[in-house]
This record gives C-alpha cells, sequence and structure tokens, in this order.
C-alpha cells in the first residue's frame, strides 16, 4: 500500500527549519506524485539550489528505509544522486541532488535499455560493502522450495533489486539508479533476472527481455539451475503480492514472473 503524501508546507515548523539550515529559505515545494514508499517527496527551490527531498516519519514502521538509502549513498555515488544531508527528529528527511533526467521507458525498442544494461554492468562491478544490508538468501526465503535452493542466490554483489522504471533516470544519456530502500548482498545475476520481470511487465516477451541483458557479464555467467529456482521463487512471490494488491501493475508482475518460470522451468 503507497504512503499518503504529506506536502511540504504541512510538515512540522521545526522540520522545515533544520532542513532550512542545510538550503537556506526554500522559495518553492513541488510535491513529485511517483513513487510509494515516501510520505514527503518533493523538490525544492531554496537559495543554496534546487535539491529532491524524500522522509517519512519517525514512527512509521519502514522508516528504516531511508537508514538504508543513507547508509549506501557513499559506495553507489557514480550511479546515484549523491545524498547531500539528513535530517533526523519528527520526520526522517534526506535530500539528494536534484538531477536533471526524466524516467526510463522499457517498452520494446526503447532507446533506454542499452543504458539500463551499461549500469547494471557497472552495478555488477561493485563488491557489497561490509554493511547490515539486506541478504539475497534471506529476502526470498519464503518462496523455495527447501532451504538448499537458497544457496543459488548467495553471492557478494551489491544489488539494487527494484528495477521499476521509475527508479530509473535518464540523465545526460545515462542510466542512473534511485531508491535504494532495498540494498542487498547476493549473487550478481540476480540484478538482471528482476530487470527481466519488469521489462515483461512493460511490454517484453521472455526472450526480447533475456536479450536486452544478454551481454551482462553477471548474466552471462548465471547458472542455469539458479534462474530456474530463482524464477519459481519470483512466481510464487508476484502471486503472493498480487494476490494481497491486486492493482493492475501488481498481476502485471505476476504475470510477468509465471511467464519467466515456464521459460526458465521448460
Amino acid at each position: 500500500m503507497a504512503v499518503e503524501r504529506v506536502r511540504w508546507k504541512d510538515l512540522p515548523r521545526a522540520t522545515k527549519e533544520v532542513v532550512e539550515r542545510h538550503t537556506g529559505a526554500v522559495w518553492s515545494a513541488t510535491t513529485v506524485p511517483e513513487g510509494l514508499n515516501s510520505a514527503i517527496a518533493a523538490v525544492l527551490i531554496t537559495e543554496s539550489g534546487s535539491v529532491f527531498v524524500k522522509g517519512l516519519h519517525r514512527d512509521y514502521p519502514r522508516r528504516w528505509t531511508q537508514d538504508m538509502e543513507a547508509l549506501i549513498n557513499p559506495y553507489v555515488d557514480q550511479l546515484a544522486p549523491r545524498l547531500l544531508w539528513r535530517v533526523e527528529g519528527e520526520w526522517d528527511v534526506l535530500g539528494f541532488e536534484l538531477l536533471d533526467g526524466r524516467h526510463s521507458v522499457y517498452q520494446p525498442g526503447s532507446a533506454d535499455l542499452p543504458k539500463v544494461a551499461e549500469t547494471i554492468t557497472a552495478l555488477g562491478d561493485i563488491p557489497c560493502p561490509d554493511l547490515p544490508v539486506k541478504l539475497a538468501e534471506h529476502r526470498w526465503r519464503h518462496y523455495v522450495a527447501t532451504p538448499e535452493e537458497l544457496e543459488w542466490f548467495k553471492g557478494d554483489r551489491l544489488l539494487h533489486t527494484d528495477y521499476n522504471p521509475l527508479n530509473v533516470l535518464m540523465v545526460d544519456g545515462r542510466a542512473m539508479l534511485i531508491d535504494w530502500a532495498w540494498p542487498t548482498r547476493g549473487a550478481g545475476w540476480i540484478d538482471p533476472a528482476c530487470l527481466i520481470l519488469r521489462l515483461m511487465a512493460s511490454g517484453h516477451s521472455a526472450e526480447s527481455a533475456e536479450e536486452v541483458v544478454a551481454d551482462v557479464p553477471a548474466w552471462r555467467s548465471a547458472p542455469q539451475e539458479g534462474l530456474a529456482v530463482f524464477a519459481r521463487a519470483c512466481n510464487r512471490m508476484w502471486e503472493e503480492i498480487a494476490a494481497a494488491n491486486t492493482v493492475e501493475w501488481t498481476t502485471d508482475m505476476a504475470q510477468a514472473a509465471r511467464l519467466w518460470r515456464m521459460r526458465r522451468n521448460e
């Protein structure tokens, strides 16, 4: 379920005053409609320049996603907007550099797709730092048949895992990754696999989606049995998600996961 948006002007005065210690006076604030997980999501035009802010109330159950974004940002600053500052109090607010770009297009034939594959390749070169991030074998543990199947998901790569096209910004011919709420340590081929499902939900066949990541090194070396296990796990996961929240995008993802499971378990 999406978090209800809170406008900048409706934040407590104390929160806004602390933010303005970093930005100077805020001249205007535009709420960003996209995204599901942040109560505050806005572009601020300020005395010191433009900044994108996102935040949650300190009592929100998943406020830890703010911790994850702040934790991982220094390690992905070549692939993501830089975190400029953080305010923690009644509201937890992150301030990021504002990138001049647009959301990626995933439909077949999109010129964005090779750039997205390049970014996944670059991310695949980054070992996961020694930080308390999620583990792939833990995140998908409820969706496998046996504990032994989880061995396929283990690895030392840093993963993004949420390749919703809204989380990929096209900036100066590059694909930049935003929304690092779920940084994960695991096998490097998991990220290309996650992208494949998003591509299929955007109109690709399983074959054409896999072709997009065909040159990504982690995908080329992916174990076929591991892919089959992961495809089954994703099928179960997205069926569960779609059953709990039957909006169009979840049913599209469940359909994509079902078709990819069929391809990988022929």
